[in-house]
């Protein structure tokens, strides 16, 4: 086939595709003879005739470019979604305020730690994370969180949700096949946890933490706890239910996996210290920056016991070879200098502030119902009456702008259980707190009229 014709086929093709984009500049005539060993008469040619059929435009003196054409009709168009609408009243659980992260610091610490990083540290990272990283994280969590570990036994993730798959893969691994689980509890909305192939053993939770009890006999190899803060509820795991936890675990030769997902946030006293302090040979401890920092830096890690640890670091090489190691880097920085404490004892502050704030307007506008979970975290449960219409509430409050999460979608069972609202606080200006109850008050009162109207019945 004549080369002309060769290029041609070749330049129509990439534009039909995409690959060459409408007002893409092409190199001159001179340019691409050269690049690809063809005379400038072979490119001239295929041009020429690019530009009779309408694929290119060319002016003289300028430069050619792809026209701007409609895309050939055997090719799918691709929408550009539009931007979501943020909502008016944001009181999702779980969403740290965005507008405290302190950028200023965070930038300081990755510029120190590209600095400092030796060419080793740009090659692909150990599977395990970052040393300097371990190391700070290390000495960080046994300092705030009570927990008791090295650095050799952490393993550095992309957040939660992928430690929490590689600690299911190991236990899998270990010919765990069964886990049991809070009810209401974390496991039941993440997809990660469901997907995991381990069978999900629901055990109740009450005012004290998960019922420990009920554990004898349910023939499982790990349970998965969210001791500090429970969540969605709030409780704090008892004295007497931590020392009957561990006490299980070792007489069944079992795991206990604690996600300490926000237990440096709490108001009425110190931190409840991790389980892992009391257990590091049986407890899996997992935390992230999700809930401290921000979601999008995508760090987190796992606190293993010396009989895991490597089974997990192959399954984190496995499953994407290791995580950013100049992020992991900024945090070790981040750490060492202090920012996290400082940052910490801000938040700490502004949060329970709005949670105090909210707790208050809500009483004011509905009165008579309940509200708990205000000891820690970042959000505050809200329950309803009975027979209440949780799914319709939480729909009605999107629709008028104001973001909330029910219940139901922690339970086993969903319409097990008295109805409830899980109330985020953290993304609440000072201002909008009252406004934002007296909102959510006014759906939450049009119900209760439906409710009562139908019991009448």
């Amino acid at each position: 086939m004549p080369l002309h014709i060769q290029l041609e086929r070749a330049l129509r093709e990439a534009i039909q595709k995409g690959r060459l984009s409408p007002g893409c500049m092409l190199p001159s005539t001179r340019v691409l003879g050269s690049e690809l060993g063809l005379s400038r008469g072979v490119v001239v040619d295929a041009y020429e005739q690019l530009v009779a059929e309408g694929y290119l435009c060319s002016r003289r003196g300028s430069s050619t470019y792809v026209a701007n054409r409609a895309p050939a009709n055997n090719l799918p168009i691709i929408q550009v979604a539009a931007a979501v609408k943020p909502p008016l009243y944001d009181l999702r659980p779980g969403r740290p305020d965005h507008s405290l992260f302190p950028r200023r610091q965070w930038l300081s610490a990755m510029r120190r730690a590209m600095h400092a990083a030796p060419e080793m540290a740009l090659d692909y990272p150990d599977a395990g994370g970052a040393l300097p990283a371990r190391v700070a994280l290390a000495a960080y969590l046994n300092r705030s969180r009570a927990t008791v570990t090295t650095a050799d036994r952490i393993v550095l993730c992309t957040g939660f949700a992928q430690g929490m798959r590689l600690v299911c893969d190991t236990l899998k691994a270990r010919r765990v096949r069964r886990i049991a689980v809070e009810d209401p509890g974390h496991a039941y909305e993440s997809a990660d946890v469901r997907a995991s192939g381990l069978e999900l053993v629901p055990v109740p939770v009450d005012d004290s933490g998960i019922c420990v009890g009920q554990l004898a006999g349910l023939k499982v190899g790990a349970v998965y706890v969210t001791p500090a803060h429970q969540y969605p509820t709030g409780a704090v795991l008892s004295p007497e239910r931590r020392t009957a936890l561990l006490s299980w675990a070792e007489k069944q030769d079992a795991f206990v996996v604690e996600d300490d997902y926000d237990g440096e946030y709490r108001y009425d006293r110190e931190p409840i210290g991790a389980l892992q302090g009391l257990s590091p040979e049986r407890v899996v401890y997992l935390g992230s920056a999700s809930k401290t920092l921000a979601p999008a830096l995508r760090i987190g890690w796992v606190l293993s016991p010396q009989s895991l640890i490597q089974d997990l670091s192959q399954a984190k090489l496995d499953a994407d070879r290791g995580s950013s190691g100049i992020d992991q880097l900024a945090l070790a920085e981040f750490i060492e200098g202090g920012h996290l404490d400082r940052y910490l004892r801000r938040t700490r502050l502004i949060y329970g502030r709005r949670r105090a704030q909210l707790a208050a307007a809500l009483s004011r506008r509905l009165a008579g119902y309940s509200i708990g979970g205000v000891a820690a975290g970042l959000h505050l449960t809200l329950a309803l009456p009975k027979h209440t219409d949780e799914t319709g509430i939480v729909e009605e409050a999107r629709r008028r702008g104001i973001y909330v999460h029910g219940l139901r979608s922690y339970r086993s069972q969903p319409r097990a259980g008295q109805p409830a609202l899980l109330l985020g606080y953290c993304r609440l200006t000072d201002a909008a707190i009252d406004e934002s109850a007296s909102a959510l008050a006014t759906v939450v009162k049009s119900f209760e009229l439906v409710n009562r109207r139908s019991r009448n019945i």
